[in-house]
């Protein structure tokens, strides 16, 4: 449909991509659409400032046209630490294990739906999660004050979760790629009694 129009298929690839959801490495590849562009950055770098665009050869051919320049493009030190990321992820399994441990986590996180009624919806993929709070099931009514509390109850038993959605009111659950079983019981045990102190 976009592409008719005359547009472009961007796919922003800086918090999906680089093996986060676990199934594909990209996440655009679990939506069956082939972008006309990719963006990454954070997890290419592991910490080192970096980021990326992938384009085709016609897109790419239009940067020809005019001089271009970037201050900080092709830096060595960051470009080997892109390089050396993508060997860990592929020596460590870390693709699998994000989708090994993300469904582990994700089943975890329904079994909390079940006991706490604030929690309205678990979604996402790999160690790309969501859990959104309300204050009523039916009606959504996103829970903003209650997911302050529960990030700081949290936050004091050593577990820092991010926070988003529009009403910024859903968990971001997106621990690093070697997060494990382990690593997600005590992140469950955590949340299980920062819930319970509503």
């Amino acid at each position: 449909m976009v592409r008719k129009a005359g547009g472009l298929c961007i796919a922003d690839e800086v918090q999906a991509g680089v093996a986060r959801t676990g199934s594909h490495f990209w996440g655009f590849e679990g939506q069956g659409v082939i972008p006309d562009i990719v963006t990454m950055a954070k997890g290419i770098g592991n910490g080192i400032p970096i980021g990326a665009v992938v384009t085709t050869p016609e897109i790419a051919k239009v940067l020809t046209r005019r001089s271009y320049f970037n201050t900080f493009g092709g830096n060595p030190v960051s470009t080997a630490a892109g390089h050396a990321v993508l060997k860990v992820l592929e020596k460590e399994k870390l693709q699998e294990n994000a989708f090994v441990v993300g469904s582990y986590l994700k089943e975890k996180l329904n079994a909390l739906k079940e006991k706490h009624d604030i929690i309205g919806d678990v979604r996402g993929k790999g160690l790309l999660l969501g859990v959104e709070l309300v204050t009523d099931r039916q009606k959504k009514t996103p829970a903003k004050a209650e997911i302050a509390q529960v990030m700081n109850h949290m936050k004091d038993m050593g577990v820092l979760v991010g926070k988003g959605g529009f009403f910024g009111n859903v968990f971001r659950v997106t621990p690093p790629l070697c997060f494990s079983k382990e690593d997600s019981d005590y992140m469950i045990e955590v949340m299980d009694i920062a819930l319970s102190k509503l």
